[in-house]
């Protein structure tokens, strides 16, 4: 571990289970188990995989008018949500780009929101530059995240609390699994039905140990936590998103209902706006390469001719496609599903063809 780095509750799990550990986003995360990426992938789309996102960013937001004042922060309608509803949503900067984005979950009279571990530090100076100062943001180090993911992920959440079964996606509720109490989440990001859980820190070491001693259960890396939110067509923060990329650009418009973006009234609103009434330049699109080579973040895009259209974000190999996929950003008229198109891998043109996103059908429980 580097002096820098730090080190998540379970970190002597990992080892002690054979990980392979590296550095990302400040902590030292077990990229792989000896499974290996590949099977710890199938495993997650075929059982239940276990991971630990503990280094991710988990607030607590209180105060007078707290939903109406974080609007100003996100494109989101935080009024609207029903209590233990969450949402996806993004911060945005002045210009419009993506700063991070971010979970958000009413719980009664305050606001619970994740974000990710790399941006924690500026998301907070960030949030409260713009929130009024009788609003509070708790950080809460206290707590640990798990993310359990995959078709049997009920089933095993289910043996301890039954009332799992009736979670709705994108919601949250309180669970005792075998006396820890849990905050879970039915979301995650990896496209397979699963749940998010927030537990205390002192509990987290348990909670991981009862939950791997399910036969259905293995710990996954984030080498397969990649592979399988890339085939499930979601932005990774740093690749697919950042501060040069809006909502619109990124295909996250979904994200903004109806009426926030005829008022406006958050940060970056006048890009967004625009975008949604005019279009946009460049779009991400999925890119699936003919052949069996990857293509890597940072991959040039041309159309036959030979022009630039566009830059890979992210890529790699699909376990579940059983070939290379990718993600990133083309010039509009280029966007068009079945657009023929090449990668310069090492030099060379390599065939490619721009498809629709997901790669792999997403099975939330809606």
């Amino acid at each position: 571990m580097s002096e820098r780095s730090q080190r998540t509750a379970l970190y002597d799990e990992h080892v002690g289970l054979g990980a392979r550990m590296v550095p990302f986003a400040g902590y030292d995360m077990p990229v792989q188990y000896p499974m290996g990426i590949l099977n710890e992938h199938k495993w997650t789309r075929e059982n239940a995989g276990l991971f630990d996102v503990s280094h991710m960013g988990q607030w607590d937001v209180t105060g007078p008018n707290v939903f109406a004042a974080f609007e100003k922060l996100v494109a989101a309608d935080v009024r609207g949500l029903a209590d233990n509803q969450q949402r996806y949503s993004q911060f945005l900067n002045p210009q419009g780009g993506i700063l991070d984005d971010l979970m958000v979950t009413r719980r009664g009279s305050s606001l619970y929101v994740v974000v990710n571990a790399g941006c924690k530090a500026t998301d907070l100076v960030h949030a409260r530059s713009v929130l009024p100062a009788e609003i509070k943001i708790s950080v809460r180090d206290d707590l640990a995240l798990l993310a359990l993911q995959g078709p049997k992920a009920e089933a095993v959440l289910a043996k301890h609390d039954a009332s799992v079964r009736a979670m709705k996606f994108m919601h949250s509720q309180a669970l005792n699994i075998a006396g820890i109490a849990v905050a879970a989440s039915r979301s995650g990001y990896t496209g397979e039905d699963g749940f998010e859980l927030s537990v205390s820190t002192k509990d987290v070491v348990a909670l991981w140990k009862i939950l791997l001693a399910d036969a259905n259960v293995k710990p996954i890396g984030l080498g397969a936590r990649d592979s399988l939110r890339l085939e499930a067509g979601l932005c990774l923060y740093g690749h697919d998103i950042d501060e040069t990329t809006s909502p619109a650009e990124a295909g996250l418009q979904w994200s903004i209902p109806k009426q926030r973006r005829i008022d406006g009234g958050f940060i970056g609103a006048e890009r967004v706006q625009r975008e949604l009434a005019q279009g946009v330049v460049r779009k991400r699109v999925g890119i699936k390469p003919e052949g069996r080579a990857p293509a890597r973040d940072g991959t040039e895009v041309q159309d036959l001719s030979g022009r630039k259209i566009g830059m890979i974000t992210s890529g790699g190999f699909g376990p579940t496609v059983n070939g290379p996929v990718a993600m990133g950003y083309v010039e509009t008229a280029s966007a068009v599903v079945g657009t023929k198109i090449q990668l310069i891998v090492r030099g060379q043109a390599l065939p490619a063809v721009v498809c629709a996103l997901p790669f792999v059908p997403n099975t939330f429980k809606r």
